[in-house]
């Protein structure tokens, strides 16, 4: 057995735990949470104390090496047995602030950020998304000047999950203000107090416990220590980034159709039309089995394309079809 591979009762195992989480400590308050427009900070703590922070990190920072499987495999539950969007993409924003640290953070500058942030004491967000445009990653225009030991750090970024709460901010910054393009870019770690730093959140239709912000950098000035990687490396970085994002979201994405097909089977079961349960209708059943057919279809691509992963396949084109 392969350090990648995974015991099929190790996956029922956190699936049977991640269904009791949402049912006994999310489902119940979960309107609530809504309608406040966040959750409990306290909530991140339980979710380190049962080990979904830290799974898929280095043991060394209080995380717990695991394969894509057993990651999706959380991610899916959590989704399917009734974990809001908007909860799920503020609990676990860490998973896309982090990676960065983890693959390309000094030493010390990973020994500062990830163990709290794994421990649910702290919370990390990722902000690249600006006003001016979101998909046009190269062309942003956040801007940081080394002056001795510090960047300072000006510019705006928007639809930051987890931006009003986060104590450390992945930023995407522009280091090479005379390179336009990709090459000029940066990734900075940028403490949540930062002198300099406003927030305001965004008034949202939906995934309304999930604080979403709108940042400003106002001459914030940052250790150059907090540097991720090289100066230019951002661009890469970023790409890299995206592809582990759009696993997570297909594995939620999966478990949301999922949670969609029980309820219209159950609903097919309980409603009668001309005495006759709706289910036992031929046309449908055959929807119920067209919706089937690309939940198992979906799960079988994603596996596909995260043993790839694992395997240690970039998968670029193989992330976005996920």
């Amino acid at each position: 057995m392969s350090d990648l591979d995974i015991a099929p009762e190790d996956i029922t195992a956190v699936e049977d735990a991640a269904r009791r989480f949402i049912q006994t400590e999310v489902a119940p308050h979960l309107d609530a949470w809504e309608e406040a427009g966040e959750f409990p900070r306290t909530l991140y703590q339980r979710a380190a104390e049962l080990g979904w922070l830290g799974l898929g990190y280095p043991e060394a920072f209080g995380g717990t090496p695991a394969p894509w499987a057993l990651r999706n495999a959380m991610t899916i539950a959590l989704a399917r047995t009734g974990g809001s969007g908007g909860l799920m993409a503020s609990l676990f924003s860490h998973n896309i602030g982090l990676p960065p640290v983890v693959r390309h953070g000094s030493p010390e500058l990973q020994e500062r950020v990830l163990p709290d942030v794994l421990a649910g004491e702290k919370i990390s967000a990722l902000a690249i998304t600006e006003p001016g445009g979101g998909t046009d990653v190269s062309a942003l225009k956040t801007t940081a000047r080394l002056e001795g030991n510090e960047y300072v750090v000006d510019g705006e970024k928007v639809f930051i999950t987890s931006g009003m709460r986060a104590d450390w901010l992945t930023v995407a910054v522009r280091t090479d203000l005379k390179n336009k393009g990709p090459m000029g870019i940066s990734m900075l770690m940028v403490a949540g107090d930062a002198v300099g730093l406003s927030r305001s959140p965004l008034k949202k239709m939906g995934w309304l416990c999930s604080d979403t912000a709108h940042l400003r950098f106002d001459g914030v000035r940052v250790p150059a220590t907090n540097l991720v990687g090289e100066e230019g490396s951002g661009f890469k970085i970023i790409l890299t980034n995206f592809n582990g994002e759009r696993l997570s979201m297909a594995a939620m994405a999966l478990g949301f159709s999922e949670c969609c097909y029980d309820e219209a089977l159950s609903w097919a079961r309980q409603r009668k039309t001309f005495g006759t349960a709706l289910v036992d209708h031929q046309v449908i059943r055959h929807k119920l089995m067209d919706m089937k057919m690309r939940i198992e279809s979906t799960r079988a691509w994603l596996n596909a394309v995260s043993a790839r992963a694992d395997a240690g396949d970039r998968g670029d084109k193989t992330a976005k079809g996920a």
